[in-house]
């Protein structure tokens, strides 16, 4: 029987015009960096395993489908996040779909993730809301065309797969996860929390004074600030090589649930705006779950990147990585 929850009160509408900051050019590469990639630009494209399987759930849309999920790619849905609504209003298990395009949303959603990343989403989803079956999806622009992108859409969590037509913009924007358990070490993502904690606990008294921060910002406050940003916490390129191997360490952990193309992407952009050294990380006093002082709200910041998880009262995490535009390509 199918889990149903509560509303999430606490989830916010955020316009995704009002925070993403359009970053012009790409600093010198500097700083240390997590992998080494050969070649052109990491990115997924039109001809990746997931863009594949949406160019065909695109084609097998009949007219009426389309009338109902579908949008130009400069639609402001697009651009609008929030950790619990849905895009459009026919649910995948309903009979809006056939048993075809059901199964190629569901294999989206494997190939936009890993293995483990799948299994956890899966387990979320079905916790949250009953299974895939109860999130929605739209078309944005026409794949194999022009500019295009997938998005689904549900509670505690926004994924999309965009072919690299949304420029430099890392999971084709924003990105949100999330997890209704309450008990902060039975969240499907307290792993997460573990590592990030790891990093501070490897911190002298010094450093992690400077680090923990009394009240966190808006978890929505996605903006990429860009070179000239302030971010809380402590800066990475003050930490010692040991602690930055940490670091690194705990940025493959956050990005282990999705897929290699887009995990390369977003360290690709990172490397681009100054390499590690020039993230920052903060650990929030408030909502410190238990009074454990494993720091349940915490955020990852740079010029091209945000990272913020707030694991009190539970998971809502917001991911906005991107650099150069966020427009799309015409």
């Amino acid at each position: 029987m199918k889990r149903r929850t509560p509303a999430c009160t606490d989830c916010e509408t955020v316009d995704r015009r009002d925070f993403i900051k359009v970053i012009g050019g790409i600093a010198a590469a500097a700083g240390s960096s997590m992998w080494s990639l050969p070649g052109a630009y990491a990115a997924p494209s039109s001809s990746s395993a997931a863009e594949t399987i949406v160019g065909r759930f695109y084609n097998s849309l009949s007219d009426e489908q389309k009338k109902t999920i579908c949008f130009s790619i400069n639609d402001p849905l697009r651009q609008k996040i929030n950790a619990n609504w849905h895009i459009t209003k026919p649910i995948v298990g309903s009979d809006f779909y056939n048993a075809e395009q059901k199964k190629q949303i569901e294999e989206i959603v494997r190939n936009v993730t890993s293995p483990d990343g799948y299994a956890r989403l899966q387990k979320q989803m079905e916790f949250d809301s009953g299974g895939l079956g109860d999130y929605s999806v739209a078309m944005f622009g026409e794949p194999g065309k022009a500019s295009f992108e997938w998005e689904l859409t549900g509670r505690h969590l926004t994924l999309r797969a965009d072919g690299n037509s949304i420029d430099k913009a890392a999971f084709g924007g924003p990105i949100i996860y999330g997890h209704g358990e309450e008990d902060p070490k039975a969240n499907l993502f307290y792993y997460q929390t573990q590592q990030v904690n790891e990093v501070f606990r490897a911190l002298d008294a010094k450093q992690a004074k400077d680090a923990l921060v009394e009240k966190a910002p808006n978890e929505a406050a996605v903006e990429l600030q860009g070179e000239s940003g302030k971010f809380p916490g402590i800066a990475i390129g003050q930490l010692s090589s040991d602690q930055k191997e940490l670091v690194e360490k705990t940025l493959k952990v956050l990005l282990a649930p999705y897929r290699q193309e887009d995990a390369d992407e977003v360290m690709e952009i990172v490397k681009g705006s100054g390499g590690t050294d020039k993230l920052h990380m903060a650990f929030y006093q408030q909502g410190d779950l238990q009074n454990d002082k494993v720091w349940d709200i915490w955020r990852v910041e740079g010029p091209s990147f945000v990272w913020h998880f707030r694991g009190a009262p539970h998971v809502h995490a917001y991911i906005n990585v991107g650099a150069v535009t966020t427009a799309a390509k015409s």
